[in-house]
């Protein structure tokens, strides 16, 4: 019995010197610790969020240099440049930063979005989109005389990029995924609604009348085109934000797929994000200027047609709105799809032409909108495809390659009139 217990007895610790040699070296370091913390917690934070506003937000910085580079120099780097090599890079240099412009401010503003939720998301990121449009074939228009029917053209790259290749894109890999895609039948009624009477006021009826076509038209019509487009633009605005904003909301069980397909992505306050949005903007302001000199000095020294520096335009205002609509289509969330492309197109129209025709009266430019040759029936063409394809409230893969087949019609148009 003895043993038994002596066996059970827990046996004295081996070196109780190394233990108590152990604890205290901690000890001496606690006494230190209390009294570096505060200056560390105080430092920390601070450096690491400028940090990683440097990480998240560089492409201001390098945009801002850029403008501050040209306005220095004035418009000795993008004007007047005999080298077709140094032409083409400045072209490239400015076309990239203007672009990574704009999709900075469609990021930004799909925050935004976010967090105000639809169809207010969507007409935040389609505004931010259109006004840079407007801003950069405003100083297309400021710039020089030499191409008055790029305004014209311009929107009608909108029209057919929007309406035919990015629409139809967005069916094509959205039917390919899902089979069949559902959406809001009356929201799509009411854009297609509207832009078919602004598209059919702006671009096909100056050709049919005497007042708004030749060297001797009258400035009344120009002036109530202008006032008609911006009070149907907000008279839509006000349908869609407030008397009928369900209209512009998914259906069905699309709706319960929108907010778990966001991803986990880390936002800032309102305020930090409008307050970027509207850097950006600023950053797109001063850089369109410059972006419009060697584009229409290249448009001159290469040869290319006039229509070609309206589709670069274009192309350039809805890349950041076309990865958002194929991303949506993706998703399976075609009606907030057909929100930005068609907001795109309505908002284009709207805001464009009033702005156009003020410069045009201010200045005493003038300014062609009547399309010509091929364009005409391309335009009827596509409104009335547009019509069919959203009518069933359905749509599936045909739908996506017959409006990619009259996106492919454009392109040949632009270079074949």
């Amino acid at each position: 019995m003895q043993r038994f217990t002596a066996r059970l007895a827990p046996r004295p610790p081996r070196s109780p010197p190394v233990r108590t040699q152990r604890l205290r070296r901690p000890v001496a370091f606690d006494m230190v610790l209390p009294m570096s913390a505060p200056h560390a917690k105080s430092a920390t934070p601070g450096r690491n969020g400028f940090v990683a506003f440097v990480r998240s937000e560089y492409p201001l910085f390098v945009v801002l240099a850029t403008a501050v580079v040209l306005f220095a120099t004035g418009n000795v780097m993008v004007e007047k440049l005999s080298d077709p090599l140094v032409l083409g890079v400045v072209f490239v240099w400015l076309f990239g930063t203007v672009l990574w412009s704009a999709i900075s401010v469609v990021r930004h503003a799909d925050y935004l979005a976010i967090k105000c939720g639809e169809p207010y998301g969507t007409l935040i990121l389609t505004l931010a989109a259109i006004s840079i449009e407007v801003m950069m074939i405003s100083a297309a228009m400021l710039h020089g005389a030499n191409n008055p029917t790029l305004a014209r053209d311009m929107m009608f790259a909108v029209i057919m990029i929007a309406l035919n290749g990015l629409v139809g894109l967005s069916l094509l890999l959205g039917g390919l995924r899902h089979h069949e895609q559902s959406y809001n039948l009356r929201g799509a009624n009411a854009y297609l609604n509207a832009i078919m009477a602004l598209s059919v006021l702006s671009l096909v009826l100056p050709d049919f009348t005497k007042s708004m076509s030749g060297p001797h038209h009258t400035n009344l019509p120009e002036i109530f085109l202008a006032t008609c487009s911006l009070g149907l633009y907000g008279i839509f605005l006000l349908i869609q934000t407030m008397r009928h904003s369900q209209d512009f909301m998914e259906t069905g069980a699309a709706a319960t797929l929108i907010h778990p397909t966001h991803k986990p992505i880390k936002m800032r306050s309102g305020p930090y994000h409008t307050l970027l949005l509207f850097l950006y903007l600023l950053a797109v302001i001063l850089l369109a200027e410059k972006f419009a000199i060697p584009l229409d000095d290249s448009i001159e020294r290469f040869g290319m047609p006039p229509a070609f520096g309206g589709a670069i335009v274009a192309a350039l205002v809805l890349a950041p709105e076309a990865l958002s609509a194929i991303q949506a289509a993706i998703k399976n969330q075609l009606q907030r799809s057909v929100n930005i492309l068609h907001g795109s197109v309505l908002a284009s129209i709207g805001l464009t032409i009033p702005a156009v025709l003020a410069i045009g009266l201010i200045t005493h430019r003038q300014v062609s909108l009547g399309l010509q040759g091929g364009n005409f029936p391309l335009l009827l063409l596509t409104l009335a495809v547009s019509v069919v394809t959203f009518t069933s409230g359905k749509t599936n893969i045909l739908q996506g390659c017959i409006h990619l087949l009259l996106f492919m019609v454009f392109l040949l148009l632009i270079f074949y009139p």
